[in-house]
C-alpha cells in the first residue's frame, strides 16, 4: 500500500512525498512583483524532507484584469517572471517542485485595484456579496460587467501566455484555478452564469471556457506539466451551488480526458470550512479522469495517512498548517505537534508571520 511519504510521479514531474503545499494568498507582493522575502518563505517549506513534496503557490494572475487583492503576484510580465526565478531557483536549490496556481479573479474584484478604476469582468454582471482585500482593509466588491463573447479568446490567450512565462520562470507546471467562485467557476455554475450565448445555458457551453484554456495551456506547456484545481460545493465567494453540480462537474472533467492532465486537485466541502457542506460523490468525479488525485480540505495525519494508503487518493494537499509550519512534512511523519497559527499576520506585512516560524531542529 502506498504511504503519504512515498515518492510518486504526476505527469511530467516526480515528487519525492505526497505531501503538498496547497496554494495560500499571503499578500506580500508590492507591485505585484515576487521578492526575496517570498523566495525564503518558499524555501523554507521546499525540502521533501522536512516540508512539502510539491509547493502549489499562491493563486497568481494572469493579467491586469485578473488581479483581485491587494499586491498579490502577477505571471505575466519580464519583471514579475524574473522575480519569480528567484523563487524557484531557491525551492530547485533545496530539492523541492514548484508550480505556480494560474488565478483570474472574474467578479472578486474592486475598482480600485484595476487598471482605470475600470470594473471587474464576469459571466455576469451580477455582483457578489462578499468582500476582498484592497489598500483600505477588507471592502465589499465591486459590480462586474458579462464578457462580452468576443472579449473571451483574449481571457484564454492571457492564461496560454501566462503559462508560458511560468515555465520561464523555472516552474515544474502550472495549476489552473478553476475553484473557490473565482472566473472559470463563474462560467461553470448556473447560479452564477446568465449569459445566453456559446458560454451560457446547458452544461456543454458553460464548461467551454474551461475547456478552452486548457486545451490553449496544454498546448502551450504540455499536459504533464498542467494540473486542475476544482471546488464543486463550496459556497467559497457567493458562488452559490449548481442546479446539478455531479453532472456538471463529471461532464466537465470528462471533457478533458484528451488533454493529459498531470492532476486534479479538488477541494473537499467549502474552502476553510466543512466538508459536508453539501453532498458530492468525489469518488465518481475521479472516474472521470487518469490524473492524479489531490485532495484538500481538513485533512489532519491521520485522515491524510489513511485516504492514501487506501487508494482513495494519490495526494493530499494542506493549507493554513503550512504556514505555520515550514516543517510540516517532519512533523507528520513524526506526529509532532503543530505550531499555532498567527491569524493576524496572514494577509498582507512583512517577515512576521510569514518566515519566523519555528522548526523542530529550533525548538528541540
Amino acid at each position: 500500500m502506498p504511504s503519504l511519504f512515498d515518492p510518486i510521479r504526476i505527469g511530467d514531474i516526480a515528487l519525492d512525498t505526497r505531501v503538498v503545499m496547497a496554494p495560500l494568498t499571503r499578500n506580500r507582493a508590492p507591485g505585484h512583483v515576487p521578492n526575496a522575502l517570498m523566495a525564503e518563505y518558499y524555501a523554507q517549506r521546499a525540502q521533501p524532507a522536512t516540508g512539502a513534496g510539491l509547493i502549489i503557490t499562491e493563486a497568481s494572475p494572469i493579467c491586469e484584469f485578473g488581479h483581485g487583492y491587494l499586491d498579490t503576484p502577477g505571471i505575466y510580465t519580464p519583471e514579475q517572471v524574473e522575480g519569480w526565478r528567484k523563487v524557484t531557483d531557491a525551492v530547485h536549490a533545496r530539492g523541492g517542485r514548484i508550480v505556480i496556481q494560474l488565478w483570474h479573479v472574474g467578479r472578486i474584484s474592486h475598482v480600485s485595484l484595476l487598471p482605470g478604476g475600470q470594473p471587474p469582468v464576469s459571466a455576469t454582471a451580477r455582483a457578489a456579496n462578499t468582500k476582498t482585500y484592497t489598500a483600505r482593509g477588507f471592502e465589499p466588491v465591486s459590480a462586474p460587467r458579462a464578457l462580452a463573447t468576443a472579449e473571451i479568446p483574449g481571457i484564454v490567450a492571457a492564461y496560454r501566455h501566462a503559462a508560458r512565462c511560468a515555465i520561464e520562470a523555472g516552474f515544474d507546471g502550472v495549476e489552473i484555478h478553476a475553484a473557490n467562485g473565482y472566473l472559470i467557476e463563474q462560467f461553470l455554475r448556473d447560479s452564477c452564469n446568465d449569459r445566453t450565448d456559446a458560454y451560457g445555458g446547458p452544461i456543454e457551453n458553460r464548461t467551454r471556457l474551461l475547456r478552452e484554456v486548457v486545451k490553449a495551456v496544454t498546448a502551450e506547456i504540455g499536459g504533464g506539466r498542467t494540473g486542475l484545481r476544482l471546488s464543486p460545493v463550496t459556497p467559497a465567494n457567493d458562488i452559490g451551488q449548481d442546479s446539478d453540480p455531479q453532472a456538471l462537474y463529471e461532464a466537465a472533467l470528462a471533457q478533458l480526458a484528451p488533454y493529459g492532465l498531470a492532476f486534479v486537485h479538488v477541494v473537499e466541502g467549502a474552502t476553510g470550512g466543512p466538508r459536508d457542506v453539501a453532498p458530492f460523490d468525489y469518488a465518481a468525479l475521479r472516474r472521470q479522469t487518469n490524473a492524479a488525485w489531490m485532495v484538500n480540505n481538513g485533512y489532519d495525519r491521520r485522515l491524510a495517512m489513511e485516504v492514501v494508503s487506501s487508494g482513495a487518493a494519490d495526494l493530499v494537499a494542506f493549507g493554513k498548517a503550512f504556514i505555520a509550519n515550514p516543517d510540516l512534512g517532519l512533523r507528520l511523519q513524526r506526529g509532532a505537534a503543530l505550531n499555532p497559527l498567527d491569524a493576524a499576520t496572514l494577509y498582507g506585512g512583512g517577515a512576521r508571520g510569514y518566515i519566523d516560524y519555528p522548526v523542530l531542529a529550533a525548538t528541540a
